[in-house]
């Protein structure tokens, strides 16, 4: 279904501009990272990316031939967990995919092990510590063989051991074939996660670069700026 094609997307709400005039063309293969300061617009770029929001002005479109809303999945920074066990909500997520009754547990049971919950997985998911409730929705996101995954700064609630975790399962993810774009503000977790940035600031793409070249020589003032901060 890639590339995912971004023209002049614009997005308002309360009087105020929160997206600017967006574009860009998102293929696949490399790590993509969406990065910028609180406030920058990440989030809401995503949710544009993802089809849960629509551009004000604009449009976000796929241009290859799958049916872009059955081949993407979406993690965000506070998953939400039914009331039901850590394997249940892999089934529940299956079954709205329209996978046969016959294949939901089995493929929710191999997930539930690639992420390391197996000895959880009929706990129920609202019980489960913040990084093993993270892992459960990127195994639900997993279950589903997304051809592109978005992630939403899913390690901003974890403490390091959590986020290490979780970033080893985006990295198998990845290696089963999926495209990640990722949100993040962290500098150490966008040079570890990707391979090239999208850097966003005042809702404005300010500039696009692979991961070397943008930390080691940042064209905008403002991405030369971010970067001076979070490392003197």
């Amino acid at each position: 279904m890639l590339p995912l094609v971004l023209d002049q997307v614009t997005f308002a709400a309360g009087g105020k501009t929160i997206i600017d005039r967006v574009s860009a063309e998102i293929s696949a293969g490399p790590r993509t990272i969406i990065l910028g300061p609180n406030g920058a617009g990440k989030s809401v770029l995503m949710r544009l990316c993802h089809g849960l929001l629509k551009p004000t002005a604009g449009s976000v479109s796929w241009r290859g031939p799958a049916n872009g809303q059955q081949r993407q999945a979406m993690v965000f920074q506070r998953p939400v967990m039914l009331r039901r066990s850590a394997v249940a909500n892999v089934i529940y997520g299956l079954r709205l995919a329209g996978v046969t009754p016959s294949e939901r547990e089995l493929r929710a049971r191999d997930v539930i092990e690639a992420v390391g919950l197996t000895a959880v997985a009929d706990r129920p998911a609202r019980v489960l510590s913040g990084g093993e409730q993270q892992r459960l929705a990127m195994a639900r996101a997993w279950a589903l063989n997304p051809e592109v995954l978005f992630l939403d700064e899913p390690t901003a609630n974890l403490d390091p051991a959590a986020t290490r975790d979780v970033e080893t399962i985006i990295g198998q993810i990845r290696a089963s074939g999926t495209k990640i774009v990722m949100t993040t503000h962290n500098l150490g977790q966008a040079k570890r996660m990707g391979d090239e940035i999208l850097f966003l600031d005042l809702g404005r793409l300010v500039e696009r670069a692979s991961v070397a070249i943008f930390f080691q020589r940042p064209a905008s003032p403002e991405a030369a700026a971010f970067i001076r901060e979070w490392i003197p």
